[in-house]
Formats: structure tokens, sequence, C-alpha cells
């Protein structure tokens, strides 16, 4: 956890060492509710811009699926302070409603006629493999 603050030119403040390991615990994408429930004392702005920076550095990476609260997961090493390089889809179960980032051997390319595509998303939803039907 300090390791990523330093690479991050980051303080090692108790607050974001105690966010920082909510996001170990958990495998899929979390959102604001577990934060909450899971930070004994915290003030909700110092939550809110503890994710904010998190975001700007690179570190966590929002996820807005329609319907649902934002939730939030941590990068992969393939991401760096400068550039998130995201190579996974975001997928919701049906039934027990996790969202999680799924990695795929091959990532689809998409090009746009007179565009330049920068961050691509691609957001899916079905069943997991402990919800299959």
């Amino acid at each position: 956890m300090e390791e990523i603050l330093k690479l991050n030119q980051l303080s090692e403040t108790p607050f974001r060492k105690k966010v920082l390991s909510i996001f170990q615990k958990h495998t899929e994408a979390i959102p604001v509710s577990v934060f909450e429930k899971e930070l004994n004392d915290y003030n909700r702005i110092t939550l809110y811009r503890t994710l904010k920076i998190f975001i700007e550095k690179k570190i966590i990476h929002e996820i807005a699926m329609s319907g649902q609260d934002t939730h939030y997961a941590i990068c992969k090493e393939t991401c760096s302070s400068t550039k998130h390089e995201h190579q996974h889809i975001h997928f919701k179960c049906k039934k027990c409603e996790t969202i999680s980032c799924v990695s795929l051997a091959l990532f689809p390319t998409i090009e746009v006629p007179n565009h330049k595509i920068d961050q691509l998303e691609i957001q899916a939803t079905g069943f997991c493999a402990n919800c299959e039907e």
C-alpha cells in the first residue's frame, strides 16, 4: 500500500492506507457504500477527495454502469500516472449483482472514421462463474 502511494508521490496518510486496504480485500469493483461501511470513523468529503486523487493518479478507475451506483476498481500494473490502459470489460452479474473487471485474451479494437479513440470501455451483463445458470 505504502509503495503505491510513494510511486504516485502521495502522502502516506492513515486514511489513504485504509482506503487502499479496502481495495485489496475485494476482488470485485466496490461501490461507495462498501467504503462507508468498512471505514469506522471517516469524513465523507475526505473519502470522495481520496477517490478523486486516486483516479487522477491512475491508481483506481471508475465504473459507471447504467442504473448502478458508481463502482471503483484498483488499476492493474499496466496503468501509470500518465496513462490508463485497460484491456478488460466491466461485467455485471445479473444474479449476485457484483461488478468486476474481466480480462480478455484479445481485446477488440474499434476504428471510427474521422475520430481518434483514446479510451474504450466495454460493459457486459450476464451470469458470473459462481452464478451460472
